[in-house]
């Protein structure tokens, strides 16, 4: 979930009365390397900033940079804005809800977007580079996450919204046996083809490990089925208001044997505004609805279904801020 913020902070990880930080490890094929400091705490509003130097390049998951008095004064006329009128027109031209417009946007100018921004092309600008580095943070993070105790070699990864591939190839490598699907068939065409590239295409990073090729469908969250080791969402609770979001998270938890993990975009005042104030700018990219969670609400859903928070942590660049947090059954 990429939102505003004007420093970068570090990715931290608590379980229990410990505080872990992980170290950004070394490999180059999908990552990026930022660097890892010490804990910080949210940063302040800070001073203005040209709103019109950035927001044409922003989606329903990206904010305008906004701040101190430029906040209060978009805040006061947020109650004549109407996003959701606008949100309900382009929901009539495709036919449905939610669920049917962020289908028609990841598989048309969202999918153009997206595949852009997680991928490793130059042809990205500022904002989206920011978003790109903020996600791959959140992957690698859960990749350490997910080998910090044992080896993934036969264990099985259900990578739900994979989109393009961004942590169904790396859990791959390391010899898991992912399921991923996405609801855009355009996601998971290029996430398949990325997959065959890197897999399959003969180079070696120098693991004794023979991966096995992800199995790819096209599915929304509420279709998917079986029984896996692990159950990993990464960013997709932000299509989901919160009274979906509980059901979806039960349904993740029964499908998830050993382990859920989630990231979603962390519901405070100061986001809400900033979010709210995006609003303001339409534009044809912001087809979606971008949901925010309270911690709290999503650590009671796990609790509803039987799981307990294990660890949680927080990752945000510039314009990108996601809660990661690691569920295991209580």
């Amino acid at each position: 979930m990429a939102f505003s913020t004007i420093v970068s902070s570090p990715v931290c990880f608590h379980t229990q009365n410990q505080t872990h930080n992980f170290p950004l490890s070394n490999n180059k094929p999908r990552i990026n390397k930022p660097l890892i400091t010490q804990t910080k705490a949210l940063p302040p509003l800070s001073t203005a900033t040209d709103v019109s130097a950035i927001t044409t390049t922003f989606d329903s998951t990206t904010l305008a940079v906004l701040g101190g008095g430029s906040i209060a004064a978009l805040a006061a006329i947020l109650s004549i804005a109407d996003p959701e009128k606008r949100r309900q027109l382009q929901a009539e031209e495709v036919g449905g809800g939610d669920k049917e417009v962020v289908r028609e946007y990841f598989n048309s100018t969202g999918f153009q977007r997206w595949k852009k921004i997680y991928g490793e092309t130059d042809d990205v600008n500022k904002v989206q580079l920011d978003i790109r580095l903020g996600h791959s943070k959140t992957v690698e993070n859960v990749m350490k996450i997910l080998t910090e105790d044992r080896s993934l070699e036969g264990v099985t990864v259900c990578d739900a919204g994979c989109g393009t591939g961004c942590l169904s190839i790396p859990l791959a490598k390391q010899g898991a046996i992912v399921y991923s699907s996405d609801i855009s068939a355009a996601m998971v065409s290029e996430a398949e083809k990325q997959a065959k590239e890197e897999l399959l295409g003969g180079s070696s990073d120098g693991s004794s490990v023979v991966p096995v090729l992800p199995k790819f469908t096209v599915s929304d969250l509420e279709s998917l089925d079986g029984k896996y080791d692990t159950v990993v969402c990464l960013d997709v609770l932000i299509h989901y208001p919160q009274s979906k979001a509980d059901g979806m998270i039960a349904h993740l938890a029964s499908l998830a044997e050993k382990r859920l993990i989630l990231s979603f975009a962390p519901k405070t005042y100061y986001y809400d505004i900033l979010k709210r104030i995006g609003e303001l700018f339409p534009g044809p990219s912001k087809a979606t609805r971008a949901y925010l969670h309270r911690e709290a609400d999503i650590e009671r859903a796990l609790q509803k279904a039987g799981w307990k928070v294990n660890k949680k942590g927080f990752t945000n660049t510039q314009f990108y801020f996601a809660n990661l947090i690691e569920a295991v059954p209580a």
